[in-house]
């Protein structure tokens, strides 16, 4: 590590880039969401597009099977999603009353958990006693710290209209990509020429992609890129060949 690192790395671990870094991962992104979204619907969209280029529809009813699918499998997958985070929800809030009960009827019992998890944790004696007497003081920290450390639970859990919005707004977005070159048609393009034009859009659609997600998570944009291009083309692949009419699957 040079000399530049090393500061950049102190700089990362002053106290106030600490606090503002724990207060940052304490607040949900909604970063997966939206990737969810738009590899399924880059997908979705160029196995549509794949289908009408080998079936020599007519692009009126090209472009209204894309957008009907765009839409539709768009909505469900963010309903899909809201469920999810709906569903998480009301796990934590299951747990949440029953501890917050077992805490009133057997606080003993519940202590001597908080006890046993920091035990085993490595903690004894005076400095034991001292962690559990903190924790147990405030109701709330105890309920929270039975729910993550007994029972692994995730208390950040993000808001479930936020989660199925995004993901529709990644599966719209990334989804009109592979539809665009249906419009080529107008100009006279041939099927093959439209069908090449959308494979490739959808390959820089998972580019970008790879690109966003890399910048987000401050991760390698190489690695992030071959990731989702491979990944995404291997399932876009996989969407072209069940697609086709002579598909063995369409039979």
């Amino acid at each position: 590590m040079n000399q530049h690192q090393q500061e950049q790395l102190e700089q990362l671990h002053t106290s106030d880039a600490i606090a503002a870094r724990i207060v940052a991962s304490q607040s949900h992104t909604f970063i997966g969401d939206f990737i969810l979204g738009a590899v399924d619907g880059a997908i979705t969209t160029f196995a549509i597009v794949a289908g009408v280029a080998g079936a020599n529809y007519s692009i009126t009813i090209a472009i209204v099977l894309g957008v009907a699918n765009l839409l539709a499998d768009g909505f469900s997958m963010a309903v899909s999603n809201y469920l999810k985070a709906r569903s998480d929800q009301q796990v934590v809030q299951k747990f949440r009353r029953m501890e917050e009960m077992h805490i009133d009827l057997i606080p003993e019992g519940e202590r001597e958990e908080i006890r046993q998890i920091y035990s085993a944790k490595g903690f004894e004696g005076e400095l034991l006693d001292q962690v559990v007497d903190t924790i147990c003081n405030d109701k709330q920290r105890w309920v929270d710290t039975m729910l993550t450390e007994e029972w692994g639970l995730q208390l950040d859990i993000p808001s479930p209209w936020k989660s199925g919005l995004v993901t529709f707004v990644g599966f719209v977005v990334a989804g009109s990509v592979p539809l665009v070159p249906l419009l080529l048609t107008y100009f006279g393009m041939s099927d093959a020429v439209i069908f090449v034009s959308s494979a490739l859009l959808t390959a820089l659609a998972f580019v970008m992609i790879g690109i966003f997600r890399a910048r987000a998570l401050h991760t390698s944009i190489s690695v992030s890129v071959i990731e989702t291009l491979g990944t995404g083309g291997l399932a876009a692949g996989i969407a072209y060949f069940t697609s086709q009419p002579d598909s063995v699957y369409l039979r």
